[in-house]
């Protein structure tokens, strides 16, 4: 992706890469390092410190971003050009960029995966200019789509085997946010999307409806429906609460009528406000009196996984779900306390020792337990290079050596059908909408040992 760089200073020929998607001070402390000699190998460790209110689990997603983020790490001409008019940093470090590229390693829990507080989800070991600078664009491409691809997940679990659909996209922050969203929407179970780029973009179905401006333009809001139906005789889905919805419905039910003697059926209603419980409840009587028990009724209109919990719960007659903006913002948490904090530098473990904010040391390694019945039971953080438990299987694998991919990415069918095992797998109080119980996460005694060693080390060095 380029964007081309507006400074006085440069041409406008030269455009500029998203390497220079990072905080300022991972530059000033790069050429700091630099010119300190501090260019060892270094192991930095991503993170999320606490689950967000209502939260049991996480859905890992942006793996396949991250990784494509590491391997095209270098600065173009443009960039150079840009950092040079800061007129901050020094010539010979600017040189020493412009010949940087990721030469390192990256380790790895699969995308799609359910992960928990503290456990890491990735760690870069590389030269520490390169694993430092990549820190803000890591973070900011995890956070989102992992954020976003949770959210979706508990709708997906609220809807109980309910179809949900994307209908996010002019509610997001900025075009890439909606992409973005359909993307890790479709992993977590939606059937599809009506954000058109990115249905085209990762092969995601295409779905949609009608608007109310298209009732509102025709004299009536029968004529619309009729005109609609003529339009799409083998996917409509009429839009019924524009004025009065339940004359809406009766509408709806002339039209369908109309259809069927033309050799065509009515796909589905759409609700779009009011009491959707009680007004799904008397469409249905209507469409099934009407004889038309396969026209179904979709639900939207500010839903999340409370209220298509609360409806379910109270008998709603709802056949599909299309949300918007508080699922594609996270409206209730939209953000995660995701941090990627140096771990080891030089081979000597290292560790941040602030309140609440202390960090485990080292490479380290996820360890899952799961019972007789595949069901997960508990996961321990351990030492990247200590063995797993008999009763358990790490998760974290290598997904780059020598600054490049290991394995070809899996598809997006690939990874929903990953996402779907991953949940059914993680027992039922983990994934309540509210108040969910805390899966157990424990830390090796190994871990726990070189953690009292580096906290001794580093006491005695401060003193």
């Amino acid at each position: 992706m380029q964007y081309t760089a507006h400074n006085s200073q440069q041409s406008a020929a030269n455009d500029v890469s998203l390497n220079l998607f990072t905080d300022l001070y991972e530059l000033t402390m790069a050429q700091a390092y630099w010119q300190a000699g501090i260019t060892a190998e270094a192991c930095f460790s991503l993170f999320v410190r606490r689950l967000p209110d209502n939260r049991g689990y996480l859905l890992f997603a942006g793996l396949d971003d991250m990784l494509n983020a590491l391997a095209d790490s270098c600065f173009t001409e443009g960039d150079i050009a840009a950092l040079r008019s800061l007129r901050l940093l020094d010539d010979d470090f600017l040189q020493y960029l412009a010949r940087l590229q990721f030469t390192g390693s990256a380790r790895a829990i699969p995308e799609a995966s359910v992960f928990f507080a503290n456990e890491p989800v990735i760690e870069v070991t590389a030269p520490i200019i390169e694993a430092q600078i990549v820190e803000t664009l890591l973070l900011n491409l995890f956070n989102a789509q992992t954020m976003l691809a949770t959210k979706a997940a508990r709708v997906v679990h609220a809807a109980s085997g309910i179809t949900v659909m994307d209908f996010a996209a002019r509610r997001t922050q900025g075009i890439d946010s909606a992409v973005k969203f359909a993307r890790s929407a479709y992993i977590a179970g939606f059937a599809g999307t009506s954000n058109v780029l990115a249905s085209r973009r990762y092969d995601i179905p295409a779905i949609g409806t009608m608007a109310h401006s298209f009732i509102t333009s025709f004299e009536s809001e029968l004529d619309a429906f009729n005109a609609y139906a003529d339009s799409f005789p083998h996917n409509s889905t009429l839009l019924v609460d524009t004025y009065d919805t339940m004359q809406g419905v009766r509408n709806a039910v002339a039209v369908a009528k109309r259809m069927q003697w033309q050799g065509h059926t009515l796909n589905a209603i759409r609700l779009d406000s009011g009491d959707l419980r009680a007004l799904s409840i008397q469409a249905r009587q209507m469409l099934d009196a009407a004889g038309l028990p396969n026209v179904q009724i979709l639900a939207s209109g500010g839903l999340d996984e409370f209220q298509i919990d609360r409806l379910l719960r109270e008998g709603a007659a709802i056949d599909g779900f299309g949300v918007g903006t508080n699922v594609g913002t996270s409206a209730d948490y939209p953000w995660l306390d995701c941090v990627y904090k140096l771990v080891q530098y030089d081979g000597k473990p290292t560790l941040k020792l602030s309140e609440e904010k202390e960090t485990l040391v080292g490479a380290k390694q996820v360890f899952r337990r799961v019972d007789a019945g595949s069901l997960y039971l508990g996961d321990t953080i351990g030492c990247a290079d200590e063995p797993a438990p008999d009763d358990a299987k790490p998760l974290l694998t290598e997904v780059m050596r020598d600054g490049k991919r290991t394995a070809k990415a899996p598809s997006l069918d690939e990874l929903r059908t990953r996402a779907a095992k991953e949940l059914g797998r993680l027992p039922a109080p983990h994934k309540r909408v509210e108040s969910p119980a805390e899966y157990p996460v424990t830390v090796s005694e190994r871990l726990e040992e070189r953690q009292r060693r580096a906290k001794r080390r580093i006491l005695v060095q401060g003193k």
